[in-house]
């Protein structure tokens, strides 16, 4: 009789494993749909319902027809950091186009590029690919190639004159991944940004 009760939450428990399964599987879709109409909006310029709609057209083909590997979402969403990103990254964004714009119009002005390589702290890829995003919409900033293995982003930055604006450049990047991970980041990955001392001296 006691073995009988005593067995019967794991046979309960079953049943439910599958299903949270689903739910992840579910829940991992809707946000990289929701990343892809962000980013489509973002290259647009413009967020209108045509774009939404566009966005929520173009995401559903590509998750449909070019599967990516599973990435799972360990990590839980912090509102008021992902506030502080969107900031951020506005002001980045502003900031930036200006400083191109000015390179533009510049007569006589040739700027220099450089490519440097920033090994990431958090290697996992939903970590490269929103870092990686981020960075590339900021103009003056490209992402040439993402090395999976060893989670380094190689970048190409434009308009840099010598050793200590390619470190800034370095500490900008690192500085976006911070954020991203305060934003929607694990405890343990939050841990992981928070002590390297390699961003000490960015701001946050």
């Amino acid at each position: 009789m006691t073995g009988a009760s005593g067995s019967a939450p794991s046979g309960a428990d079953e049943p439910a494993a599958p299903r949270r399964r689903r739910l992840g599987r579910w829940r991992d879709q809707a946000l990289a749909l929701g990343w892809l109409v962000v980013v489509w909006s973002l290259l647009w310029g413009e967020v209108n319902w045509a774009n939404l709609a566009g966005g929520l057209l173009v995401g559903g083909a590509v998750l449909l027809f070019f599967p990516l590997p599973a990435v799972t979402f360990a990590g839980r969403l912090r509102p008021r950091a992902l506030l502080v990103f969107a900031v951020r990254f506005g002001t980045e964004l502003v900031g930036a186009s200006l400083h191109v714009a000015r390179i533009a119009v510049q007569p006589g002005y040739r700027p220099r590029g450089a490519i440097i390589a920033v090994r990431l702290r958090v290697p996992t890829d939903l970590n490269l690919a929103l870092t990686a995003e981020a960075v590339s919409l900021v103009p003056g900033t490209l992402i040439l190639e993402v090395d999976r293995d060893s989670g380094t982003l190689y970048l190409h930055v434009l308009d840099t004159h010598g050793p200590a604006e390619l470190t800034s450049a370095r500490e900008r990047t690192l500085a976006v991944e911070r954020r991203i991970v305060r934003a929607v980041g694990s405890a343990a990955e939050l841990r992981r940004v928070e002590t390297d001392p390699v961003e000490k001296g960015t701001l946050p």
